[in-house]
């Protein structure tokens, strides 16, 4: 007979399984995509600057460039999602984001470069906006937090395996080998549009092509996100909770390289660490969180979390050897858990202060807002730790703490617009079609 522990042991890692047919053809979506990018991404510092022939100034050009378009794109992309319908705009956004990595073996130079980084900016938008729209139609209300954290698991195995995928290309130490590297990301990505065109129509797609035959179009009545006070200070200041991902991936490190006696090797273990805890946890974390209080509590879960790591790496710069080591490691465990809390609660403002009939455009007003709220970030935070030091640790959790204040009263706003000018029926829970 099995006993007590391996019964508890099972029970744990069926949790990690998406309960629902449609959410595991999700999650398995998400590790398609991921497993793609990741693959691309690990070889594309050596890509760009091997085989394109860019300097490392060219690259930061164009990734600065992109990231701009990508802000401009974002609000118009989500309205687009809402009038062609959210499955169509993002199985199509994301077979033209494969078809790009056709171009990558035959550009060489800047302006090839620049041109796709631009073209894949604006595609990539298309298959988001469409993406996040879709999940949030198609799903009932009490699957839509849950269903999206199997997503994010997914999406850290895929990158995960992704970094395998690239890591032996580049092991081979062969030019040819990475020039055409793109080719497995193309296979995949178009494998991933067809998985995408498989999926049930939402709500919104069956609106859309009953338009397309030429029944009456009416207009969406209410007013947008742009006139929601409420839910643009929300996305900022969410945004700014995402300032853990500053943390992750630039201050921490340099912190650890110039201002601690700690090895560089620390960085491999530290990442590992980080990847592991958002493949098994988004499941745990997000239990319990299904409403917009929920939401509210995990927002102040992730400010503690990202205080007690500014707080420990702080102290870094005053010890030795192995307790420098942990503590590093606990600063970067800490900040991942405020990651994995503001996950769980921005899942949950989406499914509940979003307006059913425009989530496209909720969703191109919060990736704007969002990038206002942490685009700051990785200039201030590294100039505040490293010229501070201590004092400068103490003022970025300051930070996030203020705006996870400032979050509570802007969800009431948006909750209270949504009464007023949203109608109870449109709040109805999502079904998925029978139909493909």
């Amino acid at each position: 007979m099995p006993t007590r522990s391996g019964a508890r042991w099972g029970a744990g890692l069926a949790r990690l399984i998406p309960p629902t047919a449609l959410s595991r053809r999700l999650a398995l979506q998400s590790l398609i995509f991921a497993t793609a990018e990741g693959t691309f991404l690990t070889g594309s510092a050596v890509y760009f600057t091997q085989i394109v022939g860019l300097s490392a100034a060219q690259v930061g050009l164009g990734l600065t460039v992109g990231s701009v378009v990508a802000f401009l794109a974002a609000y118009p992309a989500g309205r687009l999602a809402d009038r062609i319908g959210p499955k169509r705009m993002w199985w199509f956004g994301a077979l033209l984001q494969a078809l790009c990595f056709i171009a990558w073996p035959f550009v060489d130079g800047l302006w090839g470069y620049m041109v796709l980084v631009l073209v894949f900016e604006v595609v990539q938008n298309a298959a988001n906006a469409g993406r996040q729209a879709y999940v949030l139609d198609v799903l009932p209300d009490d699957q839509r937090v849950a269903t999206q954290a199997y997503m994010y698991s997914s999406l850290n195995v895929g990158y995960t395996a992704g970094a395998l995928i690239g890591g032996i290309a580049l092991a081979t130490g062969s030019l040819t080998v990475l020039r055409w590297m793109p080719m497995f990301t193309l296979g995949l990505g178009l494998f991933n549009a067809w998985w995408i065109r498989r999926l049930p129509h939402a709500p919104h797609d069956l609106r859309a092509a009953a338009r397309k035959r030429g029944e009456r179009r009416e207009k969406v009545p209410g007013k947008g996100p742009l006139r929601n006070p409420g839910w643009l200070l929300l996305s900022f200041f969410t945004g700014t909770l995402w300032s853990n991902q500053t943390l992750l991936h630039t201050v921490i490190p340099l912190w650890l390289v110039v201002a601690t006696d700690s090895p560089t090797w620390l960085l491999a273990w530290l990442f590992g660490t980080n990847t592991v805890m958002c493949i098994f946890l988004p499941a745990y974390t997000s239990r319990g969180i299904h409403d917009v209080s929920g939401a509210l509590r995990a927002t102040r879960i992730s400010a503690a979390f990202f205080l007690v790591s500014c707080l420990i790496t702080m102290l870094t710069h005053e010890t030795v050897g192995l307790v420098t080591v942990l503590l590093v490691w606990l600063g970067h465990v800490t900040v991942t858990g405020a990651e994995l809390a503001i996950s769980a609660g921005g899942w949950a403002f989406q499914a509940e202060l979003m307006d059913p009939r425009r989530r496209g455009e909720y969703g191109g007003a919060k990736e704007v807002f969002n990038i206002l709220g942490r685009g700051w970030s990785p200039a201030l935070y590294t100039w505040l730790a490293l010229e501070w030091d201590g004092p400068g640790w103490i003022v970025i959790g300051a930070i996030v703490v203020a705006a996870a204040i400032g979050m509570h009263p802007a969800a009431r706003m948006a909750e209270r617009f949504l009464r007023r000018e949203v109608p109870a029926s449109a709040f109805t829970p999502a079904r998925p079609s029978a139909t493909t």
